[in-house]
């Protein structure tokens, strides 16, 4: 009787075996170059929705004089037969506040940024004298944000009537086309043939500098901020 009390009382005090948790693994964080990689590619699904007279490239680095880098870095261009869209595309999170005439925007009052208009200006600019050829060119110039956004901004900056516009990324082609739809009420001739895109096309595919160390070289240039 004796042994068997003995031997429940050491069954009892026993520890029990936990079974193994699984350890959790971390989830990986997106670089910053792959966030712009498929911000990018979210831009050219937009821009393959445009109609077939349209024509685009993207990640364009042209000489540029008036440039701290010596280069422009253009997102993406845009050429129909009715005005020329440059678009700078921005990956901010948070409430983008400033107006069409303010040199620094902020996000959510927690940092500046250039104003994008400013910037974009400059771009123009730069495709301007490597096609300046092309006498009288409309100019679009627009600014896409993504949908973490929201716009604290100049209300003419949303309205299709404007040359300067900003917009989400989801929304992009849509206000294009409705530019091109605008513009063309307005002046319903051509302003290039098809000849005319493709030219500019090749002449800008040409000027683009594809050097890997180059672009390393503007971009270290562009981080740094202006006065």
């Amino acid at each position: 009787m004796i042994k068997k009390l003995l031997a429940m009382f050491k069954s009892s005090n026993t520890p029990t075996k936990q079974a193994p948790q699984k350890k959790s693994t971390p989830r990986k964080k997106i670089e910053p170059t792959r966030i712009g990689e498929l911000g990018e590619h979210k831009i050219n699904i937009q821009l393959d929705q445009l109609p077939k007279e349209c024509k685009y490239l993207s990640d364009l680095l042209v000489p540029n004089s008036k440039s701290r880098s010596g280069y422009s870095q253009i997102d993406h261009l845009v050429i129909s037969p009715y005005a020329l869209f440059v678009i700078e595309t921005k990956n901010y999170n948070g409430e983008i506040k400033g107006k069409k005439s303010e040199k620094y925007w902020s996000v959510s009052n927690r940092f500046k940024m250039y104003n994008p208009f400013m910037q974009n200006f400059g771009h123009i600019k730069a495709v301007e004298a490597h096609i300046s050829e092309f006498k009288n060119l409309r100019y679009i110039s627009m600014i896409s944000f993504t949908m973490r956004c929201r716009f604290s901004v100049d209300p003419e900056l949303r309205k299709i009537s404007s040359d300067e516009l900003i917009v989400y990324d989801v929304e992009l082609s849509e206000f294009i086309q409705r530019k091109i739809t605008r513009i063309k009420a307005e002046q319903p001739t051509n302003l290039l043939t098809d000849t005319e895109i493709n030219q500019i096309y090749e002449k800008l595919k040409e000027a683009n500098i594809t050097d890997p160390k180059v672009r390393a070289e503007h971009i270290e240039k562009a981080k740094k901020p202006k006065a």
